[in-house]
């Protein structure tokens, strides 16, 4: 049986930022709304991890419209 982990709030904001610095990774610019949804990030980690990445200067988040579009630097 395998032992559940539970991990801090600030880990699984970790967690959520290597997520989406793996899927941009693979898969260029795209809409933030279509990375949240195919990452399926419980609650506001989608949000609270594209944060760090932007603390952290290693994302480029732009707007047109409604729509905000999201890439790796």
């Amino acid at each position: 049986m395998a032992k559940k982990v539970i991990l801090s709030q600030e880990e699984q904001i970790g967690f959520a930022a290597g997520e989406i610095y793996n899927y941009l990774n693979q898969n260029g610019t795209t809409s933030f709304a279509k990375m949240k949804k195919e990452l399926d990030l419980k609650g506001n980690f989608a949000d609270l991890g594209l944060g760090w990445l932007a603390r952290e200067n290693k994302v480029e988040i732009s707007q047109k419209g409604p729509a905000v579009k999201v890439s790796l630097r």
